[in-house]
């Protein structure tokens, strides 16, 4: 099986673009919209049913500061509802692109019709190190630089993005946003510097799902603008999908001089309906679900390692009802 993946990434291109080598764990020039690299790889053995990741095998239509114009039209013509992903740490570009791939077929084999996705995956500079005990707290507040310097990167990503957005939407179909881990403390800046260069609110995403966030758990209750506090303002409705066995969550929680994370426990008050509407926010609890192996590593990966956090999304994504939380098995 082959997977297309668009991408768009802010880590320096050290060679040809077209080779996967070339791309560097190192950002590039801060507010330079034109640094940023687009294109399209394609990604092969991808296996849901046996977890298979998948290896990129090409890259190709690279271009800078935005997706070369077939790529564009490509993407506003796909038929298909659009799935944006933001990956979390300890994740090389290639892993980008495979987490990217295996979350587009797992939603394709979910059932569900309008799970169906063209992905695109943005890729910030992270190490992509595994991780151990003596590196991690080094390694991990590197990763998490990199995702809080990225944030001018992925707003300009989006401001590129959103004339796609409106023409995919125009024609029936739905766009949503997922961020995992690290990826959502990427989120928050770019929220934040949407803002502050201008940009008006609007609908970017009819869903943004918030998977293992690891970001503080009171992002939304900054003034307007700071953090998350403005996402509601640019999409229909936040998923937050949070575990209290994600092991790796804790150790950041550890890291951050006891900051409690969003993927923990969700939002501080996160029972208020009035600071969080049902219409409008989603509190999908997953810390009793055991139908993957929950070790160090999967404890932070269920999104996307359990079969019923994975038929949530899919459901949440295809724009059906909201579904109940996900099954304790």
């Amino acid at each position: 099986m082959t997977t297309t993946v668009f991408f768009a990434t802010n880590r320096v291109v050290t060679g040809p673009a077209d080779v996967l080598g070339s791309y560097s764990n190192s950002i590039v020039t801060p507010t330079d919209p034109a640094a940023l690299t687009y294109g399209v790889a394609q990604v092969d053995g991808i296996d849901v049913d046996t977890n298979a990741q998948g290896t990129v095998t090409s890259l190709g239509d690279t271009n800078q500061g935005d997706f070369a114009a077939p790529v564009r039209s490509d993407l506003s013509t796909a038929g298909q509802n659009l799935l944006v992903f933001v990956h979390g740490f300890d994740n090389t570009f290639s892993d980008a692109l495979t987490r990217g791939a295996f979350n587009r077929e797992w939603m394709a084999a979910s059932g569900i019709p309008a799970a169906a996705a063209t992905v695109i995956a943005f890729s910030w500079p992270s190490l992509g190190r595994l991780v151990s005990t003596p590196v991690l707290q080094e390694d991990y507040l590197k990763d998490q630089a990199m995702a809080g310097q990225s944030g001018f990167h992925l707003m300009t990503f989006f401001s590129r993005l959103q004339p796609i957005l409106d023409t995919v939407r125009q024609r029936g179909q739905r766009t949503t946003l997922l961020a995992h881990s690290m990826g959502n403390h990427a989120l928050e800046a770019a929220v934040e510097s949407w803002f502050v260069h201008g940009n008006g609110e609007g609908l970017l995403f009819d869903d943004v799902v918030l998977a293992a966030a690891d970001c503080r758990y009171d992002t939304f209750e900054h003034a307007q603008g700071v953090q998350m506090s403005g996402l509601d303002r640019l999409t229909g409705r936040t998923s937050t999908y949070f575990s209290n066995v994600d092991q790796v969550l804790h150790l950041s929680q550890f890291v951050n001089l006891g900051a409690q994370r969003l993927g923990q426990d969700g939002p501080r008050d996160r029972a208020d309906p009035a600071q969080y509407p049902g219409a409008r926010y989603r509190m999908v609890d997953c810390t009793l679900v055991r139908d993957y192996d929950v070790d160090f590593l999967n404890s932070h990966q269920y999104y996307r390692q359990s079969p019923s956090v994975r038929a949530d999304i899919a459901a949440a994504m295809g724009g059906l009802a909201p579904p109940p939380a996900p099954a304790i098995v």
